[in-house]
């Protein structure tokens, strides 16, 4: 069955497109994330943390591909191609990675399911667990892992890789897993794209990992530092460093001047004593 010919659209989706196209203009930036796989709970917790830094809206595709186009602006429409069926829509005032910083740092830990693709190895620890003697000691041994029983709860006695990095976890691994409280996987937005409408930017894609940048900044850091003693360039991260320099230059300096000094006196005596023997 064909669709009517003009059929009116109604107000209350007209509306809603209004009001999205209001925030397309409004916001700095308008990011898509995808929110597959995220209970309903988590979804409203993340919601709360993000109040007064975002709005957070999951319309329909035709409603926001709609208020998209309404903006009048080319670039934007370009994120069209990153929204699908389970993304959210986010309007901020924050700057574009600031967003996603927010998305990233309010990822909390998820268990493994089995079937679900290894992230990273993932080790079962050494070390005392909360586990008593019984089915899980078959469980732990059908993984390769040893164990002793110590005060009535099993002790692993060397750390094992389990699953490693993409591999499928079995439900033997994800059992162990859960039973050790082990949660490799993290629950969250991942931020897709953005675009940041001040500066008319589009950001196709967006990784945040704190971690790995701040040791890319902590190894920057290190080399700058070191080139900026070698060059002696003075602030207030390198002062301390050439004095500390300039000390042991200068206590290299009067060892070696004391070298000489004694290898100077050295020939003097023996100068003086050839000398009496002449006389003699």
């Amino acid at each position: 069955m064909t669709p009517q010919k003009g059929k009116e659209i109604p107000k209350k989706k007209l509306k809603e497109v209004e009001k999205l196209a209001e925030l397309i203009k409004e916001k700095k930036t308008i990011l898509i994330a995808s929110i597959k796989n995220i209970p309903s709970s988590q979804f409203q917790e993340i919601g709360k943390k993000l109040r007064g830094k975002a709005i957070i809206k999951v319309p329909k595709k035709s409603l926001i591909f709609r208020a998209i186009d309404s903006s009048s602006n080319e670039t934007v429409k370009k994120i069209k191609e990153k929204i699908t069926e389970s993304v959210a829509i986010l309007f901020s005032d924050l700057d574009t990675f600031d967003l996603a910083a927010e998305l990233v740092k309010n990822k909390s830990p998820a268990k493994a399911k089995p079937g679900q693709e290894a992230p990273e190895d993932i080790e079962v620890q050494e070390g005392l667990t909360d586990l008593v003697p019984g089915p899980a000691i078959s469980e732990l041994g059908a993984l390769g892992i040893q164990i002793q029983i110590e005060k009535g709860k099993i002790h692993i006695k060397d750390s094992k890789v389990i699953v490693k990095k993409g591999e499928k976890i079995s439900h033997g691994a994800a059992d162990v897993m859960n039973k050790l409280d082990i949660k490799p996987f993290t629950i969250g937005f991942e931020p897709l794209c953005a675009f940041d409408t001040k500066e008319s930017k589009l950001y196709l894609e967006i990784k945040v990992d704190r971690d790995e940048t701040l040791k890319e900044m902590k190894e920057c850091f290190n080399k700058a530092l070191a080139l900026a003693i070698e060059i002696e360039y003075i602030s207030d991260d390198t002062i301390s460093l050439l004095i500390s320099k300039a000390s042991m230059h200068e206590k290299a300096l009067d060892n070696l001047i004391g070298e000489e000094k004694n290898a100077a006196n050295a020939e003097d005596d023996k100068q003086v004593s050839e000398k009496g023997e002449e006389e003699k």
